[in-house]
């Protein structure tokens, strides 16, 4: 019995529920009714024999199958979209300034620069990096063609966007390290303009948790730093976890902290090729209900 091909319309239209969190938003998206969607994620289920979503409320979330699945789905999305680009799209060109903070440069950013590249290998790609507040001016003024900043930045500026993923900020110190067990708090801050700085400021202090500041610096490779010379404890997306890196015990005490959104903005005009790279921002950065992927 040959192997059934999964139709690609069910296969965008399952990514779209996914990242929307809900049927109805994805039927915005794919422009259907919500009764059509709900149709053909019946009919992937059948196809697939197996269970793809967990109703919750008005909302869905995902079953283990349907997180399998959807990394499957965005390799699929991937490859068409590239192999029609090739032998149908145009050859897109140009330069594109992209703006984001200082972490993003590792953290984030390569799977999305990288398939870019793929879409449009005559595209130049001019980074800048720096503080959120800066990069919202610099895209106000016309300096970048797309931003992915903090949320808290965008919304300040009035710049219109989407939120791509959000993660739990966490306080993180240095694995086998006593800085966590310091009380008062030694803290590594980022700079005044940071929502990250005033989250857990703030939180310390509904706590009524004694903290110090031992160490500052605008950009989060200085607070890096901090953290590894065992100086300071510092609130980071849990995303920075590394073996090197880890998150403090519960039996800590500390306060929880919520979670950080990146904002993706456009310049007001912008061209193909920053669409082009706002898509595959889309595909590579988002993933269900809003978190990193």
């Amino acid at each position: 019995m040959p192997t059934p091909l999964l139709e690609h319309d069910l296969i965008r239209t399952f990514v779209s529920v996914c990242e929307t969190g809900s049927f109805k938003a994805a039927a915005e998206r794919v422009r259907r009714t919500p009764s059509a969607v709900s149709m053909q994620m019946a009919r992937l289920e059948d196809q697939l024999t197996t269970r793809l979503f967990e109703k919750s409320g008005r909302s869905v979330a995902l079953s283990s199958a349907g997180e399998e699945l959807l990394n499957y789905a965005r390799r699929i999305l991937s490859l068409n979209e590239e192999a029609v680009s090739r032998f149908l799209g145009p050859r897109l060109s140009g330069l594109v300034r992209v703006g984001a903070p200082d972490d993003y440069e590792t953290r984030l950013l390569p799977p999305t620069l990288a398939r870019f590249s793929k879409l449009c290998p005559e595209a130049e790609i001019e980074l800048v990096l720096g503080l959120s507040p800066t990069l919202v001016e610099r895209l106000g003024r016309g300096e970048l063609d797309i931003a992915f900043v903090a949320a808290e930045a965008a919304q300040k500026g009035g710049l219109p966007g989407e939120i791509l993923h959000a993660e739990p900020l966490v306080w993180l110190g240095r694995a086998g390290g006593t800085a966590m067990f310091q009380r008062p708090v030694p803290l590594a801050l980022p700079g005044y303009n940071c929502p990250w700085r005033h989250m857990a400021v703030e939180a310390l202090e509904r706590a009524g948790i004694a903290y110090r500041t031992a160490f500052s610096c605008e950009y989060s490779h200085g607070q890096m730093a901090a953290l590894m010379a065992d100086l300071a404890i510092s609130p980071l997306p849990a995303s920075y976890i590394t073996p090197q890196l880890e998150r403090a015990s519960p039996d800590l005490g500390l306060p929880a902290l919520g979670n950080v959104a990146t904002h993706m903005c456009l310049r007001p005009g912008a061209d193909d090729l920053t669409h082009t790279l706002a898509s595959v921002a889309r595909e590579t950065l988002t993933t269900p209900n809003g978190s990193m992927p």
